[in-house]
């Protein structure tokens, strides 16, 4: 018999195989992935300071701006204008890949602001999700240098 011990991100219990074991003991801890209030840009002066001189990367579906902070964690703002993304299916779903990669990802501590591209909506996830990769991924180069 085999004891496993498995955090659980989004990952289904009884998909877990370990290479054909059927006698298996799976102890369950679900890890908290929330998205909470230290973590986001709330107030207007704190989307302004990002505005004022950012790092900046952009493709053609998204455009990522960042500034250092003094704080001890990533703080992520949304701007995804309803003139952008027409349909508030669409904004909303872009705005849950966002969060689900600013947790997932391990990044500089800085104050991000991404604002969405047209071609955003017509994107599908896995597109998005490997654009925010390589955005967190050059923002916090860019940082670094300077």
């Amino acid at each position: 018999m085999v004891s496993v011990v498995v955090w659980l991100l989004k990952m289904d219990v009884k998909s877990l195989m370990l290479d054909g074991q059927k006698d298996v003991n799976v102890l369950v801890h679900k890890k908290s992935c929330q998205f909470t209030r230290k973590q986001r840009l709330l107030t207007a002066r704190d989307y302004q300071s990002v505005f004022a001189q950012p790092y900046k990367s952009s493709d053609r579906y998204l455009i990522v701006l960042a500034r250092e902070n003094n704080l001890v964690e990533a703080r992520l703002g949304l701007a995804i204008a309803k003139k952008r993304i027409k349909l508030a299916v669409a904004r909303n779903r872009l705005k849950r890949l966002i969060r689900e990669s600013f947790r997932q990802q391990q990044i500089a501590i800085l104050d991000y602001v991404v604002l969405a591209k047209s071609e955003a909506s017509q994107a599908d996830n896995q597109i998005l999700l490997n654009s925010l990769a390589k955005h967190w991924h050059k923002l916090s180069r860019q940082c670094k240098k300077s």
